[in-house]
């Protein structure tokens, strides 16, 4: 978050110096834009995700088997029980999101729900609590918002420089070199953001696979589970760039093989995650 308001204040004072105005008096609106939005998207980031999900609650009295399941498992892992959550959607995926332990949510599916075994949806749990018990959603929900609001700066920028008038610099050749690094950095900040939010996203769903293991003792369920998800091609209706580095699995299509694989997929490989879950 200090790197976030940093950014920020760099991209406004970059955007005040090409637009002629003075850069440096537009550094404390950066400092009260990216202070609030960091505190804002600390503080709502669950219902933010849950809202673009189209995620209901689900009532205790009409899930008990579920709920009775995300009990146990909680149990298990020593964490308070959150609150459920489910996206009408015969697609198989499940997240977890909030801030930290007391206020989470783990959503399903409810082809997820329908779909899979007992022992394999306790595994599906075990690796969304994973997420809960490691804070994985309070970083991933952060970067997420934060990501995406520098975007959504860069964005209004390129689009300010295409239609709008630019000032002609007076300032010399080396104002000039300057200004175009800035140009540089604002264009090419949404990318970088981008590919450090996947690379954080794929080595946190080893983590919560291999916590998951340890919580339920049966690395296999969790296995199982997700052959079955890898085998589901159905599109989640529901998700979206925004927020598809928070499911158990990629619910969008069209993801890169190879070397990109590294850089631009959301999960690693579903094949790898077995791999490991059965060497355990």
């Amino acid at each position: 978050m200090i790197v976030f308001v940093v950014v920020v204040t760099a991209i406004a004072w970059f955007i005040g110096q090409i637009y002629g105005a003075d850069g440096y008096a537009l550094i404390p609106f950066a400092f009260f834009f990216s202070g609030l939005s960091g505190v804002f998207t600390y503080y709502n980031s669950d219902k933010m995700v849950l809202a673009l999900s189209g995620a209901r609650e689900v009532p205790q009295d009409s899930g008990k088997d579920l709920y009775n399941l995300v009990e146990n498992v909680c149990i298990a892992a020593g964490l308070p029980k959150p609150k459920i959550y489910v996206i009408d959607d015969t697609a198989m995926n499940a997240f977890a999101t909030g801030r930290d332990p007391k206020h989470s949510v783990i959503c399903f599916t409810t082809g997820i729900v329908a779909g899979l075994e007992k022992r394999e949806l306790e595994g599906v749990v075990a690796h969304e609590l994973s997420h809960v018990g490691n804070y994985d959603i309070l970083l991933m929900s952060v970067v997420s918002i934060l990501v995406g609001t520098v975007a959504l700066l860069s964005d209004w920028f390129t689009r300010g420089m295409f239609y709008g008038s630019r000032r002609r610099s007076n300032d010399g050749e080396a104002g000039g070199i300057l200004l175009l690094v800035g140009i540089v950095l604002i264009v090419l900040s949404p990318i970088i953001g981008t590919l450090i939010k996947l690379a954080i996203s794929r080595n946190r769903e080893y983590l919560a696979d291999s916590t998951a293991a340890l919580i339920t003792r049966y690395p296999q369920g969790l296995a199982n589970a997700l052959r079955k998800l890898a085998r589901d091609h159905e599109i989640l209706e529901a998700a979206n760039g925004a927020t598809a580095h928070l499911y158990i699995k990629s619910p969008l299509f069209g993801e890169v093989g190879g070397f990109f694989a590294k850089l631009f997929n959301t999960h690693p490989p579903i094949e790898e995650r077995i791999r490991r879950l059965e060497t355990m």
